[in-house]
């Protein structure tokens, strides 16, 4: 196959699997050959076995890291400190990607940045949806209220006063809390439920100090 026609096949693709070149009359082995050729030659970027991206200046978008976390490990879903910061609702800047997966927990390191990935129970692998995250590029990403769940869920004492404060929670009007309730308490969770109670309680008290300015 030339660059060229290659070029044809996944130019609109953000990143792409090798399965998407395998369709048709091809040899399996002379594709994996020819992409292992253009990687070295720095035109492809591998960002794992079978998961590939355009190098620039080929690449007609950058994909974005949403993206990338969701082609890594298939089934999984943005959430915790990622997702909330592409909320808004804390003040870092969060270079690591975190999403939830059902499978084996993880962590890549790409040309593309570094991606961490978390492990649930199957019954907890929801309350996330498919969003436009940059120009036609989708990704599923958890939403706010699942985020800060998924958080609470994974860290030890998530649930504390302290840890609450030590994430600086913000643009709390975000938070739909009837569905915050909902989700902590389907979860029959205590360690939940008093985290959904508390973030609450820091959304109206949010709410109260814009009332009065």
């Amino acid at each position: 196959m030339e660059f060229s026609s290659f070029l044809e096949i996944v130019g609109d693709e953000p990143v792409f699997e090798t399965g998407l070149l395998l369709a048709g009359d091809v040899d399996p082995s002379d594709v994996r050959r020819q992409l292992s050729r253009w990687t070295k030659a720095g035109r492809l970027y591998r960002l794992r076995r079978g998961v590939y991206t355009l190098a620039p200046p080929y690449q007609k978008a950058k994909p974005h890291p949403f993206v990338v976390a969701n082609a890594l490990v298939r089934g999984s879903y943005v959430s915790l400190q990622a997702a909330l910061a592409y909320y808004g609702m804390i003040p870092e800047y969060t270079p690591l990607v975190t999403s939830v997966t059902t499978g084996r927990p993880g962590r890549w390191k790409t040309p593309l940045g570094d991606f961490e990935f978390r492990h649930v129970k199957v019954e907890w692998l929801h309350g996330y949806e498919r969003l436009e995250v940059s120009d036609e590029q989708w990704a599923f990403v958890a939403v706010p209220e699942k985020a800060l769940l998924d958080l609470v869920y994974l860290q030890p004492d998530g649930d504390s006063p302290t840890y609450l404060a030590e994430l600086r929670l913000q643009a709390l009007d975000r938070l739909d809390l009837d569905r915050l309730a909902r989700l902590a308490e389907g979860s029959d969770r205590p360690k939940l439920r008093r985290a959904a109670q508390r973030a609450a309680a820091l959304a109206r008290s949010e709410a109260a100090e814009y009332e009065t300015l």
